[in-house]
């Protein structure tokens, strides 16, 4: 394998960068406009890795898809129960791991789930004990609890009218769930006792029910939430998706790293993505955050401003491997907390960026649920992808700062981000003329 060198600063950076869909909007529109009453189109669908298995999946499931990649997408829902038997690969995409078996499970006909050799590590074990509690049945090949599976259905609702799921590791587990009981024939009570982690991806699926005219309510909050859910199919929808804010975070970086400023156009006024709570934390950290007409402009700080930061992540850990970065680059010390979860995503990301924080010359200290990051003169290291998409563009993070920088597997970055080298490129080499 050839591995890839990360560019490193060229100066202050003067990048606008047109980012794609949110690959959890779009994961969400697909779902649901595959069980809508009618047909629907879907803008500015993400097209990566994740949402071609998606897609494929729900196509796997009796949906009818035009190719993603084309815009608008348009989606036929599924109509009437499934005949034969269905096999679904979901690489190593959470979304279809976990989003797709309560899907499948509303039929009597089996739903084969397999995907990469690291997937059949991630858990699932909470989700798939709810499904059981439904009436699902599911035969596992391998550990229980994990890929591969075969399950089949027809979910019911219980006779107490509710159903528990452990949402502590992955808020996912939840989503699921709401994404597909508005299909039963009965209200449903949803609970999830306990802390839930990555909220903001509760409320986005909530909202999204909400959006096509599905009846949810939350009816308890933390330690004992629950939701309450009617019957009744979503409404189709004409929809855009905004671009994944998440994945703003490394260009972001670039500025706060290297100076300059960079501009995302269609940056939403309001928001339920994780992605949007870079603006804060970024200000927090000597940055300057500014909307410009329809778009977002940070301002990165002056030379040795660079503040580190302690913050509680357990609703927003997605963004913890691109904020370690920024973190090894600052004048002060960081902790990042409440991110334990991030322990069962593509890999061990608390273990994974605690080792490339180390082989780059940061200090780290890793606790069960964060790290503590001392920053020191930065390094090149050879780092890994692991398979996991934010752990790359870390590492690319990285490489600005410490020329030399190697990467084994740029191409993981196309679980979200199609085109990151040349976006990466273009934008690190804005600096040459600064």
């Amino acid at each position: 394998m050839t591995h890839w060198t990360a560019p490193a600063s060229q100066g202050p950076i003067r990048a606008t960068v047109r980012l794609p869909g949110s690959k959890s909007l779009s994961a969400r529109a697909l779902h649901l406009a595959a069980i809508a009453s009618g047909p629907s189109r879907l803008h500015g669908v993400l097209d990566s890795r994740d949402t071609r298995l998606f897609a494929a999946g729900l196509e796997a499931l009796g949906a009818v898809l035009s190719p993603v990649g084309r815009d608008p997408l348009s989606v036929t829902p599924l109509d009437g129960e499934r005949e034969g038997s269905a096999s679904i690969d979901c690489g190593l995409a959470g979304t279809v791991m976990r989003f797709l078996p309560p899907l499948a499970a509303l039929s009597a006909a089996p739903a084969r789930f397999d995907g990469d050799s690291a997937a059949r590590e991630r858990p699932l074990a909470p989700l798939l004990a709810a499904l059981e509690d439904l009436g699902a049945r599911i035969s596992f090949e391998g550990a229980p609890g994990r890929l591969p599976f075969t399950i089949r259905g027809p979910l019911r609702v219980p006779e107490c009218g509710w159903v528990e799921v452990d949402a502590g590791e992955s808020s996912q587990f939840l989503s699921a769930l709401l994404l597909t009981v508005p299909l039963l024939d009965a209200p449903l009570e949803v609970r999830a006792p306990g802390r839930l982690v990555s909220a903001p991806h509760i409320e986005m699926t909530v909202a999204a029910l909400v959006r096509r005219g599905c009846r949810i309510e939350r009816i308890a909050a933390e330690p004992h939430s629950a939701w309450r859910v009617e019957p009744g199919r979503p409404a189709p929808l004409d929809e855009v998706i905004e671009p994944d804010l998440s994945n703003a975070g490394p260009f972001l970086a670039a500025a706060m790293v290297c100076g300059g400023e960079v501009r995302i156009p269609d940056w939403p006024e309001a928001t339920t993505q994780a992605g949007d709570a870079w603006r804060r934390i970024l200000t927090a950290m000597g940055a300057r955050c500014e909307r410009e007409g329809a778009g977002l402009v940070l301002r990165g700080p002056e030379a040795d401003a660079l503040t580190g930061i302690d913050i509680d992540m357990s609703d927003i850990g997605e963004l913890a491997p691109s904020l370690a970065a920024i973190c090894a680059c600052a004048k002060t010390p960081s902790r990042l907390r409440g991110i334990a979860h991030l322990r069962g995503h593509e890999t061990d990301r608390l273990k994974a960026l605690a080792s490339g924080l180390r082989a780059a010359g940061a200090r780290v200290v890793e606790h069960d649920d964060g790290l503590e990051i001392a920053p020191g003169p930065l390094k090149p290291a050879a780092h890994r992808a692991w398979g996991d998409h934010r752990m790359a563009t870390f590492a690319a993070i990285l490489g600005l700062r410490a020329p030399g920088t190697t990467l084994d597997d740029v191409a993981a970055t196309s679980k979200t981000l199609p085109d990151f080298p040349e976006l990466w490129r273009a934008c690190v080499s804005s600096g040459r003329s600064a």
